[in-house]
């Protein structure tokens, strides 16, 4: 404990001996260390956020879509593209199918418009979301006050809207809104309610947006070149979640004329699917920062090496004193490794608390809940061990290899 104890307190002197050499070799690591944290506070937050919102489908919930929601590249939206649309009366006649689901909601959305009352208007950046009643049981979306909308809104064709906190505190400045009358693109809607607040993430308003009935939608607001909608499935429980997806597989290859053998033209994608596919999209992230970081870290190792041939040099003559009164190579070597592990934990310990201050203050920019990401940062407590060994050892069997007489000699 003594001889590691006065390595580090060595390692220290090295520092303070060499100053600039010194500075510029800790920074590289800090450089390193921080990327690489940085990239796995961000990623971590990143990820955790993401299946915070999707946690609002629920365990046993699962989407039917013509494509997926995370798409890689243009050659797989080119891909999707192609597929034909899944209309409203394809997935009216899959809801009367199906018999295992505990509930089954059609909706659509639209995005960019504008919302007037008042005088007043919000930012033409409003989404669109035409659903149905069992829309709120399928996402756990909840209407704090006034109501839902119902079947007898989207049977009679109803002009009623729920408004998002941000659309209703934009136009609604005073008072309540419930009951007022809103426009959305020349058509006039009365208030029923009024969604729970769910903040933003990456940026994104999340309580920018507004509900009216889906029948209304599919009059006023589809994309006649795009006919296509969305559905969502609730199975009982977590258990009858795969027999369910079971059915709605074989009901939906039949509804859209998928022959035996051929691929599904259609989307499957529950909640843990959809973190899967977002996960392997921030890996991207997660690599460009390690790629980033082992380059400072690879020059830093190159600097802690240069340091401790210097040191070597400078402490001749204590290493031929300490192998004249029965210092062994392993002692040498020892002593040397710790001095290099030493330097990197020093540079790797400011590293770290930047990177995790700097993910902190990013995940906070992007509306992200921040979140410590501990397997990166003992990670890269290991990084800066091994990083000592390996830069450190040749320094180390050169002090551990000098002649003890030749050594005593040094001046």
């Amino acid at each position: 404990m003594k001889t590691f104890l006065e390595s580090i307190f060595m390692a220290m002197d090295a520092v303070r001996s060499n100053k600039l050499r010194s500075g510029l070799t800790l920074l590289s690591i800090a450089i390193g260390i921080f990327a690489i944290i940085g990239a796995g506070t961000a990623v971590t937050s990143l990820n955790e956020t993401v299946n915070g919102q999707l946690a609002e489908l629920g365990q046993n919930t699962f989407q039917v879509r013509r494509r997926p929601g995370i798409i890689m590249g243009n050659k797989q939206w080119m891909k999707y593209q192609k597929r034909k649309p899944i209309t409203y009366s394809q997935a009216q006649a899959f809801r009367d199918r199906m018999t295992s689901a505990e509930s089954i909601s059609i909706s659509n959305d639209a995005n960019n418009l504008t919302v007037k009352a008042n005088g007043l208007n919000t930012d033409p950046n409003v989404s669109l979301n035409g659903i149905d009643a069992p829309y709120f049981e399928c996402t756990n979306l909840e209407v704090d006050e006034g109501r839902q909308i119902t079947e007898e809104d989207v049977n009679l064709d109803r002009s009623v809207i729920i408004l998002g906190r941000d659309v209703s505190s934009r136009i609604f400045p005073f008072g309540s809104p419930l009951g007022q009358d809103v426009t959305l693109k020349g058509r006039h809607y009365t208030v029923i309610g009024l969604l729970k607040a769910r903040g933003s993430i990456l940026g994104a308003k999340l309580d920018n947006l507004v509900l009216i009935p889906i029948s209304i939608y599919l009059r006023f607001y589809q994309d006649e070149f795009n006919p296509n909608v969305d559905l969502l499935v609730k199975a009982g429980d977590k258990i009858q979640l795969p027999a369910t997806i079971d059915e709605a597989i074989g009901i939906m290859r039949t509804l859209r004329d998928v022959k035996p053998g051929d691929d599904n033209n259609f989307e499957i994608e529950t909640n843990e699917s959809l973190a899967t596919s977002f996960a392997s999209f921030t890996d991207y992230l997660t690599y460009f920062g390690f790629a980033s970081g082992s380059i400072a870290l690879i020059a830093a190792g190159v600097g802690i090496m240069n340091i401790m041939l210097v040191s070597v040099k400078e402490r001749t003559r204590e290493i031929g004193i300490r192998k004249a009164i029965g210092a062994t190579r392993i002692n040498i070597m020892t002593q040397f490794v710790i001095e290099a592990i030493t330097l990197c934990q020093f540079g790797g310990a400011v590293g770290i608390l930047l990177g995790l201050l700097g993910g902190v203050a990013l995940s906070g920019a992007l509306g992200l809940s921040a979140s410590v990401p501990t397997n990166w940062v003992v990670g890269s407590v290991v990084i800066c061990t091994l990083l000592g060994v390996v830069f450190g050892s040749y320094p180390a069997w050169q002090a551990a290899s000098l002649d003890p007489i030749e050594a005593l000699r040094y001046e």
